[in-house]
């Protein structure tokens, strides 16, 4: 089916067909109107699983991070990336950076604009030219403060339908909240009090996503944003979109048909972008976003999703000192469809979040997540559940805290956090890097009590001169996380084994030791690209000797090379290797 026919077919399952048939040709007209001012992009016709592969990273990053005086921050940004980082990553997911009230930036009041505390749109061009451009869409609700919010409390005819309004005597049971907040929010309008749904915050208004109107807003914001440059689009708490009294609100039909419905209209006009999901739910939830196959190949919904299972499994398994948990999630991944890929991260601008470790990690071993952070200097969050009963949601804290404490320096800090950053780099997919992963940065407890909330603990800003003079020290605990992750990134990028398509093999060889092979996609011994890789991580404070058969017995042609992130000569080795604590071994295997 081709797009156009997939785009009328899905907007008959969301509306109905009579209403399809009005909506039709507005859209049409639409993409016909960008199609004849943007030839170049309907022209890319390169699949998304053509353009990843292992020398994809992607920086996460808000667009004032790095700030220095008389330069706009995303000018400072890009700066520092090209002079310390560009050998290093390939792309840029530069965090909401739109004009905002709230939320550090995803309760925006202007889709279209760009921050001017921030730059402007030729300051994103500009990281579009060099890097792959990541932009956020937060098209779960909108500021209290945008003009469409405003024209609902005016009364606006226009706006009448663009939000949700609700009787609070109602009943929300069934509704999946993320935060332990108020669903509703009572707001001022000509017409008299009105009950709004508020996912998230009473300053974030969520949209209604059942006028058709609604839906044609936002594919015009989404294609200003491929206008200007985005080829990856994130889908920012997207799981939520579509609200239906009696149901869970979460992961409706009706929001994975509009997620396919986005898809289909890209597919049309610029075959190239990409689409993310972020669904910070248990992982069989959250992979539902791939959606089904098509016909030609490749999949009918997102081609990437946030892989939020690998957080609090790799936290677990270094706070435990075992990997049993971790290893077998990792050997039950099924392979995306062709042409889709999992995004592999482990700390992010959010806190990092426990549900998607549901059914994995008991509820004990949760709670020791939560302790831990909490004599760390972090905090936790809840969110209530369905009988009233509260449940951790969310770890807040900097990953490099969490792991170290900051009580206590030890010189296993930097080894111990590049451990736990081995791991996300060793996994098929596409790796998404937090900013402050690359320093080591501990909790801003300033930053939190400033704006009070947990999670500005992992949201710290830098002033580029001081952060700069940081790096210089080569003892120093940040310089040592920042060469040697750098490190790790630079050669990762030469392997195609660890092509987000190449596959991988997980091995039981020691209980604290994280053990799997990656091989390059299509692996034959006689392709110039034949690549394989055994990548080693000890999650443990102590030396680890494992043994080498069931290596042997899953490759028995192949033997060990030399390692990969070492300096030294190739290593022999026949039965059995040691590893130091903490210590990341990636050997290259031959024939």
């Amino acid at each position: 089916m081709i797009a156009r026919e997939r785009i009328f077919s899905l907007l008959t399952l969301l509306y109905g067909e009579i209403t399809a048939s009005k909506v039709w040709p507005r859209l049409e007209r639409r993409l016909g109107e960008f199609a004849a001012t943007n030839p170049q992009l309907c022209e890319r016709a390169l699949s998304s699983a053509r353009q990843l592969n292992e020398q994809d990273a992607i920086l996460i990053t808000y667009g004032d991070q790095i700030s220095e005086p008389n330069q706009a921050p995303l000018q400072t940004l890009k700066r520092f990336v090209d002079e310390h980082l560009g050998d290093a990553f390939s792309g840029v997911h530069i965090l909401p950076c739109f004009p905002y009230s709230s939320d550090d930036g995803f309760s925006v009041i202007d889709y279209l604009e760009i921050d001017p505390e921030l730059g402007d749109w030729q300051d994103i061009e500009s990281l579009g030219r060099d890097y792959l451009l990541m932009l956020d869409a937060v098209i779960n609700h909108i500021s209290q403060e945008s003009a469409w919010f405003q024209g609902f409390r005016r009364g606006e005819p226009a706006y009448a339908d663009y939000f949700i309004t609700a009787d609070p005597d109602d009943d929300y049971s069934m509704v999946v909240r993320p935060r332990a907040l108020p669903l509703l929010t009572s707001v001022e309008t000509a017409n008299g009090i009105r009950h709004v749904w508020t996912t998230f915050s009473e300053d974030q208004i969520d949209l209604n996503y059942a006028n058709p109107q609604v839906l044609l807003e936002i594919i015009d914001v989404m294609l200003h944003y491929v206008q200007h440059g985005a080829e990856i689009i994130r889908l920012d708490a997207i799981a939520y979109l579509w609200k239906e009294l009696g149901t869970s609100c979460l992961h409706l039909a009706q929001t994975h048909a509009v997620v396919k419905l986005w898809r289909a209209v890209l597919d049309e006009v610029a075959p190239h972008v990409i689409l993310i999901t972020e669904t910070n739910v248990p992982h069989a939830e959250n992979i539902s976003y791939f959606g089904e196959p098509l016909p030609g190949g490749g999949s009918d919904e997102a081609q990437m999703v946030y892989n939020f299972s690998l957080a609090p499994l790799t936290l677990h398994s270094f706070q435990s000192g075992e990997i049993r948990k971790l290893s077998a999630w990792a050997a039950s991944l099924d392979s995306p469809t062709a042409g889709a890929t999992f995004f592999n991260f482990i700390a992010s601008h959010d806190g990092i979040g426990v549900r998607p470790a549901e059914g994995i990690l008991s509820g004990d071993e949760i709670r020791a997540l939560a302790d831990q952070t909490r004599a760390h200097g972090g905090e936790v969050s809840y969110k209530t559940n369905a009988d009233g009963s509260q449940s951790v949601y969310e770890l807040n804290t900097t990953l490099f805290d969490f792991l170290n404490d900051p009580t206590e320096p030890d010189p296993l800090d930097a080894p111990r956090f590049l451990a736990s950053q081995a791991i996300l780099l060793s996994l098929s997919g596409v790796p998404g890097i937090y900013i402050h992963s690359l320093f080591g940065t501990r909790n801003c407890h300033i930053c939190s009590s400033k704006s009070g909330r947990a999670r500005s603990l992992n949201r710290e800003k830098f002033s580029l001169p001081a952060l700069e003079a940081a790096l210089v020290d080569p003892a120093g605990c940040r310089r040592q996380v920042f060469d040697g992750y750098r490190h790790m990134l630079r050669v990762r990028r030469q392997h195609p084994a660890f092509h987000p398509a190449g596959e991988q093999r997980v091995l039981d060889l020691n209980p604290a030791v994280f053990a799997i092979i990656r091989i390059s996609p299509g692996y034959s011994p006689d392709r110039e690209a034949a690549d394989v890789v055994l990548c080693l991580v000890n999650v443990s404070d102590r030396e680890q000797r494992l043994g080498l058969a069931p290596l042997f017995d899953s490759l028995p042609q192949m033997r060990i090379g030399y390692d990969l992130l070492a300096k030294d000569q190739p290593s022999q080795i026949s039965q059995s290797i040691t590893l130091h604590p903490y210590q990341v071994r990636w050997f290259k295997l031959i024939e």
